[in-house]
C-alpha cells in the first residue's frame, strides 16, 4: 500500500473545494504563523492573478486576520471564531479556522456563496483531520 503525502491530501482536499462550488477562483491553506501550506490552483510567479492567494503576503495577512478576529470575539464574550467574510466590489474572500491553520477561499462576486460556504467549512472539517487541532 503506497503511502499518501499530507501535501496530496489537502490540494485533494481543496481540488474537491473548488468541484463543489461554482464560482471559486482560489484556495489557500496557510498555518497560524502565516506560513503558505497549500494552494490551488498552485501559484505561478510569471501568472500571479492565476491564484493571487498563493503568495506569501496573503498568507501573512490571512492568518494576521484570524488573529484579530479570534481576539476582538474574545474580548466581546462571543464565543469561538466561525468564519471571516469580506465582501468587496469583485468578489468575496471567506476564511475559515481549521485547527492549526485556516482556509481562505476567493469567489467571484455574483457566485451563490451559501454553496462556497458550505463547501469551505466542510473542507476546514477535513483539513483539520489532516493538520490537527
Amino acid at each position: 500500500m503506497a503511502q499518501e503525502y499530507r501535501s496530496d491530501i489537502l490540494e485533494r482536499i481543496l481540488k474537491k473545494l473548488h468541484a463543489a462550488s461554482d464560482g471559486v477562483k482560489a484556495t489557500v491553506i496557510v498555518n497560524s504563523d502565516g506560513l503558505l501550506v497549500a494552494a490551488y490552483p498552485p501559484g505561478d510567479d510569471e501568472n500571479y492573478y492565476e491564484n493571487p492567494t498563493s503568495s506569501p503576503q496573503v498568507a501573512a495577512m490571512s492568518a494576521s486576520l484570524v488573529a484579530l478576529a479570534d481576539k476582538t470575539l474574545r474580548r466581546l464574550a462571543q464565543g469561538d471564531l466561525e468564519r471571516i467574510l469580506m465582501e468587496g466590489q469583485d468578489g468575496v474572500m471567506v476564511v475559515y479556522p481549521a485547527g492549526k491553520a485556516s482556509v481562505a477561499v476567493l469567489v467571484e462576486k455574483g457566485a451563490r456563496l451559501s454553496y462556497a460556504l458550505y463547501a469551505t467549512k466542510k473542507a476546514a472539517a477535513e483539513i483539520v483531520e489532516v493538520i490537527g487541532g
